[in-house]
C-alpha cells in the first residue's frame, strides 16, 4: 500500500509524518511527496531523505484540469493508493476526488465546522473564543466539509499570543496526524489481506 503526502510550505506535518513512518508506525510506503511550490521548504526536506518529489505548478500546466490531470498520472506512475493532504494549500478537484474516494485525509488547524479554509488559527484566534483545535477529515468537494475523522481540542487562553496559538495547535498536529495514518493505513491493510 502506497501513500503521498501533498503539501504546499515549510513541510512539518510532512516531516511528523515521515519520522512516524520511518520509524515503522505507520505502515505502507510513502512514495511521494507532491507540491505545488516548487521552492517549498518542504520539497527539500523530502529530497534530503531521499523520498521521491514531484512539483509543478497549476500556472505551468496551463490550468487546473490539466494540473490535475497530470497529478492524476504520477500517482498511477508511483502506484499511490492513499493522499495524505499536510498543508496543501489548493482545493481538491473532481479527477482527484473521483479516482480517490475516500481516500484523501487532510488536517486542519481548527475545530471544524468552524473556522474552515486557509486561516483557521488567525480566524479563531480573532473571534476570541476559549477553544479551537486539530480536526482530520476526508476531503470532498467542499472547503474542509468531509466526514470528520478526529478532532482534538486547544484551550486559548489570555495570555496566548497568535504565535502561542500557533505553537500549540502545530504541537497537536505533529502528535495526532502520525497516529490516525497508522490506524487508517493498518485498517486498510487488513482489509485487503
Amino acid at each position: 500500500m502506497n501513500f503521498a503526502v501533498f503539501a504546499s510550505g515549510s513541510g512539518t506535518n510532512f516531516a511528523a509524518i515521515l519520522k512516524a513512518w520511518q520509524e515503522k508506525k505507520i505502515p505502507g510506503k510513502l512514495a511521494l511527496l507532491f507540491c505545488d511550490q516548487p521552492t517549498a521548504p518542504v520539497v527539500k526536506k523530502a529530497q534530503a531523505q531521499a523520498i521521491p518529489c514531484v512539483t509543478f505548478t497549476v500556472k505551468s500546466c496551463g490550468g487546473k484540469l490539466a494540473y490535475e490531470k497530470k497529478i492524476l498520472a504520477v500517482l498511477k506512475e508511483y502506484q499511490v493508493d492513499w493522499l495524505v493532504l499536510a498543508g496543501y494549500m489548493r482545493i481538491v478537484g473532481s479527477p482527484i476526488l473521483t479516482a480517490y474516494p475516500q481516500k484523501i485525509i487532510n488536517i486542519h488547524p481548527a475545530l471544524l465546522p468552524n473556522f474552515p479554509g486557509l486561516h483557521g488559527i488567525e480566524d479563531a484566534f480573532a473571534a476570541g473564543v476559549s477553544k479551537t483545535g486539530v480536526t482530520i477529515h476526508y476531503v470532498d468537494s467542499g472547503v474542509d466539509t468531509g466526514p470528520v475523522i478526529c478532532q482534538e481540542a486547544v484551550t486559548i487562553t489570555s495570555e496566548d499570543t497568535l504565535a502561542s496559538l500557533a505553537t500549540k495547535i502545530h504541537a497537536v498536529e505533529h502528535r495526532i496526524y502520525p497516529q490516525v495514518l497508522q490506524k487508517i493505513f493498518q485498517e486498510a491493510e487488513e482489509q485487503n489481506d
